[in-house]
């Protein structure tokens, strides 16, 4: 049997990058798919992949921003699709500025950062904890490698301590949370080649070049590699793992 079978599975920033990977071996798995994404059109066609596919995927458009947005999306979820008991927090921004530049640019970056990597977090938790306690759900949060350094490049303090709250955040619920019987883990992507760092790759390859000399696997990751994670994660494979994080960078953090 798939390891998702009759499972509702929610996953943010389910348009590209690790989002849409994961949404798609959930899908795999046997899950019912709900893609949620700020970019309406992106969700879409990764939803249509899914259903092209043979899996089951629907998808809203998201802004994790916007907490009211949250509490009707989840809503309008249990209406038409069910009760969601796997939720994946993925949608997030990074912005490789330091606390050096012009005020102005230095306070938007982390009125941005943390409005969307770690309030966004939690405004998407607390619009479904309903249903994920009602189904003693699962939830995953993507962390990072930051959650624990904060890595020898230019990069935003701001970036740093939003991936230090998802993990504070993630141990925390998992302690709460643990007594409805609903597991809260982290995944810790290191270096991934995505949308969400190819202008940085294009323009300043001594940087990509500097993580992959630093990881003992020796190359960049690819959003497919943080899959696998997040199956064993959400599924009852994972059955006594609760507050944990499961590093998934090629060995960064080892040296």
């Amino acid at each position: 049997m798939p390891l998702l079978q009759n499972h509702i599975a929610v996953v943010t920033g389910a348009g590209s990058g690790i989002g849409r990977a994961i949404a798609s071996g959930y899908a795999r798995e046997g899950a019912r798919m709900v893609l949620l994404d700020i970019n309406e059109k992106s969700a879409s066609e990764a939803a249509r992949e899914i259903r092209d596919g043979g899996g089951k995927a629907e998808s809203f458009a998201l802004d994790v921003t916007r907490r009211d947005d949250c509490i009707a999306a989840a809503k309008q979820i249990a209406d038409k699709v069910g009760p969601v008991s796997i939720l994946v927090n993925d949608a997030g921004i990074a912005r490789r500025n330091g606390m050096t530049g012009a005020a102005e640019a230095v306070i938007k970056d982390w009125e941005d950062i943390i409005a969307v990597n770690l309030t966004g977090v939690f405004n998407v938790t607390h619009a479904f904890l309903a249903s994920l306690r009602a189904t003693k759900g699962r939830i995953v949060n993507i962390g990072s490698i930051q959650s624990f350094v904060h890595v020898r490049t230019p990069s935003s303090p701001a970036y740093t301590a939003s991936k230090h709250g998802v993990l504070g955040f993630t141990r925390a619920l998992a302690a709460e949370l643990g007594k409805d019987g609903v597991r809260v883990n982290a995944i810790g992507p290191g270096f991934i080649e995505t949308p969400l760092n190819e202008k940085v790759r294009a323009s300043n390859p001594e940087v990509a070049r500097m993580f992959i000399d630093h990881t003992p696997l020796g190359r960049a990751g690819k959003a497919e590699d943080i899959v696998g994670p997040a199956i064993f994660l959400a599924s009852d494979l994972s059955a006594y793992v609760t507050g944990s994080i499961v590093m998934a960078d090629g060995g960064y953090r080892a040296v």
